[in-house]
């Protein structure tokens, strides 16, 4: 008999019921998810080229459009997390022994040049301490030293809790032969951004922060300059799962009949859709205030308490995730442990630069409140009264 052969048993904790605890997610992301996402996410498989599957991405790239404030036709949402389309922007433009310049202040630009290295480019970092932004002034630095055609800035370093500012810096690659890549992973629809307006031709975020949807969708965009930089590639990109080309075909974006890439993630798909679809109902210019609001209220609450702000200038501070100092004496870990054993409530620790110096708490989507506000507020006064403090 086959089942003879077994040598291995079926495991114990796969014959007990899924156990999952409800819990209040502050950190830096995932969010939590409304009931309405966590519905369309459960609903009943379809086959990935279903011509109601195919409408449901075409509702996609419209809300993406939207998200973003552009009328790029090369528009979709990427089969993976915000590091998939990280991946997949850089992948798709950079050729071996191309230059790029990465703005780095915090660990996303880290992360961009590690990946632009990996891809054979000549890289270079324009470096800002954690906490801090880039004028334009360093940026055209930047951009006569190394002439890049390709410049990776952060607009939501949710790793220092920096907001960076956009404005002219659009113009100002353009004016040099650059290409202008952002990622806005932590910050679309918790901080304005208009694609379109300010000149970026490459732009993308993750479906697990302010959309609310689970992890997974990636939402991006390429301006016509950027498009046409694809199509001029001298060899084709290195991944078939990221290249743009086949992608584009898949979403609709090339005028062609659609043809089958990979076996995409429906159900996400789904939820990404609702996640779009709350954002346009309640509004751009809606959603941009309650973050800032909430995130003042914050703020104001942290510097009541005694506590330090990490971004020191107020206008550069993410009002999707903030970052306070750890107060001295304390250990973070014990700070948070605490925070989630005895409220249910996640923050988070610092993160690449920021390890070990920095508490995060993230405010974004529907868990951007001021309940949530003061219920964090109040767990963190608790956890100050009753964590453990060294002499220090």
């Amino acid at each position: 008999m086959a089942t003879s052969l077994l040598r291995v048993s079926p495991p114990e904790e796969l014959l007990r019921p899924l156990a999952v605890p409800e819990r209040l997610l502050l950190g830096p992301g995932p969010s939590n998810v409304p009931r309405r996402i966590q519905a369309a996410g459960g609903r009943q498989l379809l086959g990935h080229m279903h011509p109601e599957v195919l409408q449901v991405m075409d509702e996609i790239k419209a809300g993406i459009q939207y998200a973003f404030q552009t009328h790029n036709r090369l528009t979709l949402a990427i089969s993976g997390s915000g590091h998939c389309a990280m991946e997949a922007a850089l992948v798709n433009l950079l050729e071996q022994g191309d230059t790029v310049l990465v703005a780095v202040n915090g660990i996303w630009g880290q992360r961009a040049a590690d990946i632009a290295r990996r891809l054979g480019a000549d890289v270079y970092e324009l470096l800002k301490p954690p906490g801090k932004y880039f004028t334009p002034q360093d940026i055209e630095e930047g951009l006569v030293q190394h002439k890049p055609l390709v410049l990776f800035v952060t607009h939501g370093e949710s790793s220092t809790g920096v907001l960076q500012p956009l404005e002219g810096l659009g113009q100002l690659c353009h004016r040099h032969g650059c290409l202008l890549l952002v990622d806005a992973v932590a910050s679309l629809g918790g901080a304005p951004i208009f694609m379109d307006l300010q000149e970026i031709d490459v732009l993308y975020s993750g479906s697990q922060k302010v959309l609310n949807a689970p992890p997974g969708t990636a939402p991006i965009s390429f301006s016509e300059r950027a498009r046409e930089k694809l199509l001029r590639r001298k060899a084709k990109p290195p991944s078939f799962y990221l290249d743009m080309g086949w992608l584009a075909n898949y979403w609709g974006c090339d005028g062609e009949p659609r043809r089958y890439h990979h076996t995409a993630p429906i159900n996400s798909f789904f939820s990404l859709r609702e996640g779009l679809a709350m954002l346009a109902e309640l509004g751009l210019e809606s959603s941009w205030e309650r973050h800032r609001a909430n995130c003042t209220q914050l703020c104001q609450g942290l510097l009541d308490m005694g506590l330090e702000l990490f971004v020191e200038e107020e206008k550069a501070r993410l009002p999707t995730i903030t970052t306070v100092r750890v107060p001295q004496g304390y250990d973070w870990k014990d700070i948070t442990a605490f925070l989630m054993d005895n409220h249910g409530v996640e923050i988070a620790g610092g993160l690449g630069p920021t390890a070990g110096k920095v508490l995060r708490i993230g405010l974004m989507g529907c868990n951007s409140t001021r309940d949530n506000v003061e219920r964090v507020l109040r767990a963190l006064q608790d956890a100050l009264k009753r964590c453990r403090r060294s002499r220090l």
